[in-house]
């Protein structure tokens, strides 16, 4: 137990994953906050709540993380774009565009 870390984005993704806990309808951007945050601590050493409370949205939503990233597959192909609101979401946010 000695080497559990926490995350350095824990606050912000315990607000997501608090957010996303009580959804009993998700919407797109709530399976792809969801789909990130199970790519980010999969292999993270520590943050078993957060690790827990994935499971559990993934209970609620009666969804299993195959079809999750099926599904968000499914969302990005169909030109899902985050809005600007949402910078945190993909990358750094750097317009490469010229």
């Amino acid at each position: 137990m000695g080497n559990e870390q926490t995350h350095p984005l824990h606050a912000i993704d315990r607000t997501i994953i608090d957010s996303l806990i009580t959804k009993k309808k998700p919407e797109d951007l709530d399976f792809i906050n969801l789909a990130r945050l199970i790519n980010r601590y999969t292999n993270f050493p520590g943050e078993i709540e957060i690790k827990n409370d994935i499971e559990k949205i993934l209970k609620f939503w009666q969804i299993t993380k195959n079809e999750l990233f099926s599904t968000t597959k499914s969302i990005w192909s169909k030109s899902f774009r985050p809005s600007n609101t949402n910078k945190d979401l993909v990358g750094s946010g750097f317009d490469t565009s010229n």
